[in-house]
């Protein structure tokens, strides 16, 4: 029996940083090698460089320095063969490549045939296609292994090309980033293309938060007749590997972590939470204050930041006003004494009437409305910032897509702040994590009285959400097939419901456009959402 023992490195390679990468590539080949014994150590799609990379790639310096980063990662592969992948440029083309080293040099040099040009892909903008470009096959103690990249895996062709060529074992580096029920999907994808192809395949993907972008690894295996093995724990850096045995095209993992909850709370909370944890890392924060009301989702947000980066590294701040109730108060001082976090409190009244006395003589003989609420989020959206600018830490922002769907939010009051941990989270999301999030773990770490109070901004008298927007069953309903499945308002009415709800909706999603241009980063865990996902003209006479 030939078998093949191969080591998957789900890790993290941030963007930009090519030493970085560099380094840690060289020294988890060595790593694979001599504690793992691995004849082969995969890496994932654009490691060097991370993914995605975006307008660096445009700089003719990164470029030579992802060429020079591989150079030195070759001369450094000896006793293993490695896949490494990295943007090649070549003359005036730059190419998504994945390439075999081994014995001190580059061996081989695949180059991705399929460019993903939707959603949060824009890969055609910077890579071209190689037409001589063919299938990447090579023998690794006899046994033909062939390479693709990502998307590849998506069409029929470069598989079907590369079993031509005779491989029987396809090695697929990945950089796939999470979205609601995408697992689902790629098992199905994995169980179809072995079975037609009859190769195994071992799909390794990257894992770690990128600005809006959370990949969530879930490497998976799966054996040339079909058997779809379960996939490693997303979100998680670890070291798979498994041992291939080339005569049955099975695989035997041998250090292999699974998901103990894959549930699409679980994973959604996962996906949130390392988002924060890495964008902050990334951009050098260490701590980070937000703003706690005593409703859900600066409750959520809490709970998320704790998780993230521990109760030590998080200050919550209650910011009343005349309208503030007792029990807003109450609630946020109770979670903060579970949760071991620091409550801080700055009444807004001074800064709100100070701004008020200084518009009273332009306000004079008009009558009070959504402005003076407006002065209210922004004096708190003020006190953070100022908090934040002066003792360090990234400020986060509690609101959730409901709100940024339909203008719900305040720009430059409550819309303040540095990352929006919410942003792709439906109201009716942000309840049924809430309520998820209370069943593990032992205490509940959101107090049950904030799950069920009716939501409220309180910046009038006895305000409630419901006061200025349908039922959150309601409007999350409609926003789900107007913004995640993009039906029609013919389509949406048809389903149920009511039309003039349906046009008054639709209404506020389209004039709202320019404040979701100015809303922090988010991380993404639907089909849709807003930002690089959803670009749509901020001036835009389409009222379809």
């Amino acid at each position: 029996m030939t078998s093949l023992r191969i080591a998957l490195a789900q890790f993290d390679f941030p963007v930009g940083a090519v030493a970085q990468n560099t380094d840690n590539i060289i020294a988890m080949i060595a790593e694979a090698r001599d504690e793992y014994g691995a004849e082969l150590v995969v890496f994932p799609e654009l490691a060097i460089s991370g993914y995605p990379p975006e307008d660096l790639l445009l700089r003719p310096g990164f470029l030579y320095d992802c060429q020079q980063a591989l150079e030195r990662i070759a001369a450094a592969t000896t006793g293993i063969a490695a896949v490494v992948g990295w943007p090649q440029a070549a003359g005036a083309v730059v190419y998504n490549a994945a390439s075999v080293l081994r014995d001190g040099k580059v061996e081989h040099t695949y180059r991705k045939r399929e460019l993903p040009n939707y959603a949060v892909f824009d890969e055609r903008r910077y890579f071209d296609v190689d037409p001589d470009g063919g299938s990447c096959v090579f023998e690794l103690k006899g046994v033909p292994v062939g390479v693709l990249v990502c998307e590849d895996l998506w069409f029929a062709e470069p598989l079907a090309d590369t079993v031509r060529a005779g491989a029987q074992l396809v090695i697929v580096p990945n950089a796939s980033p999470y979205e609601r029920g995408k697992h689902a999907q790629r098992d199905a994808l994995l169980a179809e293309r072995t079975r037609e192809s009859g190769a195994a395949i071992a799909y390794l993907n990257v894992v770690g938060g990128q600005d809006a972008l959370v990949f969530d690894g879930a490497s998976v295996v799966a054996d040339g007749d079909g058997t779809v093995h379960p996939a490693a724990a997303a979100f998680t850096d670890q070291w798979l590997v498994v041992d291939y045995d080339a005569d049955a095209r099975r695989f035997l993992p041998r250090e292999w972590m699974d998901d103990g909850d894959e549930s699409m709370d679980a994973l959604a909370w996962r996906a949130v939470t390392r988002g924060i944890q890495d964008y902050c890392r990334k951009n050098g924060f260490k701590k980070v204050w937000l703003g706690l009301s005593g409703g859900i989702d600066s409750a959520l947000v809490l709970a998320m930041a704790v998780d993230a980066l521990g109760a030590a590294n998080v200050t919550a701040v209650r910011l009343p006003s005349r309208y503030t109730a007792d029990m807003s108060n109450d609630l946020a001082a109770e979670q903060c004494r579970a949760l071991g976090v620091k409550l801080e409190a700055v009444s807004i009244e001074p800064v709100f009437e100070g701004l008020m006395a200084a518009l009273g003589p332009m306000f004079e003989g008009q009558a009070a409305d959504v402005t003076e609420e407006n002065l209210q989020s922004r004096s708190r959206g003020v006190i953070l910032m100022a908090l934040s600018n002066k003792f360090g830490g990234l400020l986060l922002t509690t609101g959730n897509k409901s709100e940024y769907a339909v203008g719900y939010a305040t720009i430059y009051g409550d819309m303040c702040g540095g990352y929006a941990p919410l942003k792709d989270l439906y109201k009716t999301e942000v309840f049924g994590l809430s309520k998820w999030r209370n069943t593990v773990g032992g205490a509940p770490v959101i107090p049950p009285a904030v799950i069920s109070r009716p939501p409220s901004a309180e910046l009038r008298a006895n305000q409630t959400d419901q006061d200025s927007l349908p039922a959150y069953d309601v409007l999350d309903g409609i926003l789900y097939r107007y913004v995640d499945q993009e039906q029609s308002r013919e389509e949406i009415v048809a389903a149920g419901y009511a039309a003039e709800v349906v046009d008054r909706v639709l209404r506020l999603v389209r004039t709202s456009e320019w404040k979701r241009h100015q809303a922090a980063p988010g991380p993404k865990v639907s089909r849709r959402a807003f930002g690089r996902e959803r670009r749509y003209p901020i001036s835009n006479g389409y009222k379809g």
